[in-house]
């Protein structure tokens, strides 16, 4: 079954792609040559490039190769995806245009200016054949009846073939130029680094004293080959730059080993907050050795919530690892973390995916702040992450439990998102009572 499932998705990645190669090179060309054969080695050698940087990073390869790799690599991804969504539209501007053109410039105008009127139309001598049956044995022969040679029957029926690769060659230089510019849009606006995002969230059980409490939630970094340190210190300090009472890291800080990236996570340490910065799992530390980064963002003076709870002064504040640690034995435990608690005080609850909110709601959570959808990253891929989560992003109420999904500050695979712009939100606790 999965070996049927991969052929099935293989048959696609090659119908799509050459798909791209006919309309981008295939189309726009008159004939076999160096344009068509360089468009398919550059396609099937981008997809090489991906499928490279992608098991690079899977595979631990040394590090140079995975930054090597990875710019390419990963950007193909969005830059093929957006390709092919604009040659798909393309096919709707395709007809429109070529109605246009043959109302604008009807086939006969087409002919060059040098032509004399077709000797089909012109009165044969007495003693001559019609020069239409001539023309059709002999075009380059044919004549006026002045003598004057007429217009070669290629030339006159090289109109509608021109105009058929005009409209490709319009069509597909306005798809690249759409591609490459929401491509590097959207990379643009990632290394720029995220926005801060302001929510509040009014608590029934909150007391009064602890109205207006800041925690600043920032999740899915994605520290990598591509997003290395001075993405970190950009995230760090537009943090530090809210000064909130608390921080919450929730999952997918990285995509690498400790070795490898662990530079890059220096400036976590200069994380400050008034009641410290926390931190929980999310799935892509577990690809990437989640006790060798548990042991990592403690040294740098956070502090972890592995299925774990701590009594502040005002709320209760919990942390569950993430599902993707059950493969290893080291799950979500929510009874271990919330189950002997004082419901009576308010409760947030730090985990990765809103999938997890199901449980909180069971345990009277208050409040769950999570990450892990990046808002769909890529449109149309919203859709998508839409129908697996519960809350794409944003605020939302199940029952008395408040959920909480943050768009996450960085990006993974390409660094790249397109409707749907990275944050850092901060989150302020209401009082009811105030």
């Amino acid at each position: 079954m999965v070996f049927v499932f991969v052929l099935a998705v293989a048959g696609v990645l090659v119908a799509a792609n050459w798909y791209l190669w006919r309309r981008l090179f295939r189309d726009t060309t008159t004939g076999p040559g160096w344009v068509r054969r360089g468009g398919a080695v550059l396609i099937a050698g981008m997809w090489v490039l991906a499928i490279g940087a992608q098991a690079a990073e899977r595979g631990g390869a040394p590090f140079t190769v995975q930054k090597v790799l990875a710019w390419p690599g990963f950007l193909w991804f969005a830059l093929a995806m957006y390709l092919f969504l604009a040659v798909l539209a393309g096919e709707i501007v395709r007809p429109l245009l070529r109605r246009y053109l043959e109302r604008r410039r009807p086939a006969v105008a087409a002919v060059p200016e040098t032509a004399q009127v077709p000797a089909a139309t012109a009165p044969a001598g007495p003693t001559e054949a019609p020069v239409s049956d001539r023309s059709a044995e002999e075009p380059g022969d044919a004549s006026d009846a002045s003598g004057t040679p007429a217009a070669p029957q290629s030339d006159r029926l090289v109109a509608a073939p021109s105009r058929r690769l005009f409209v490709s060659r319009v069509v597909a230089g306005a798809a690249a130029a759409a591609a490459v510019g929401t491509v590097g849009y959207g990379t643009v606006s990632v290394l720029n680094g995220p926005s801060v995002k302001r929510v509040t969230v009014p608590l029934a059980k909150l007391p009064r004293a602890a109205h207006g409490y800041r925690i600043a939630v920032v999740s899915d970094i994605h520290l990598s080959p591509v997003l290395g340190r001075g993405f970190a210190q950009k995230v760090v300090d537009t943090i530090n730059s809210t000064q909130p009472d608390l921080i919450a890291v929730v999952g997918d800080l990285v995509d690498g080993s400790v070795k490898d990236l662990g530079p890059a996570a220096a400036p976590l340490a200069q994380l400050k907050a008034r009641h410290g910065a926390y931190f929980v799992t999310g799935n892509h530390e577990y690809f990437s050795g989640a006790e060798q980064w548990v042991d990592e963002v403690r040294r740098l003076g956070l502090r972890p919530l592995e299925n774990a709870r701590t009594e502040l002064p005002h709320f209760d504040l919990a942390g569950v690892n993430d599902i993707a640690g059950e493969d290893e034995g080291q799950g979500p435990d929510f009874a271990r973390a919330l189950g002997d608690r004082d419901r009576a005080r308010t409760c947030v609850l730090l985990a990765h995916q809103p999938v997890q909110i199901h449980d909180a709601v069971d345990h009277g959570v208050d409040l769950q702040l999570s990450g892990h959808t990046h808002g769909g990253q890529l449109w149309p891929a919203n859709y998508i992450a839409a129908g697996q989560n519960p809350t794409l992003a944003g605020l939302e109420s199940y029952g008395d439990t408040q959920l909480y999904v943050t768009r996450g500050a960085g990006a993974w695979g390409p660094p790249t998102r397109v409707g749907a712009e990275s944050d850092i939100t901060v989150i302020q606790l209401a009082s009811r009572q105030a």
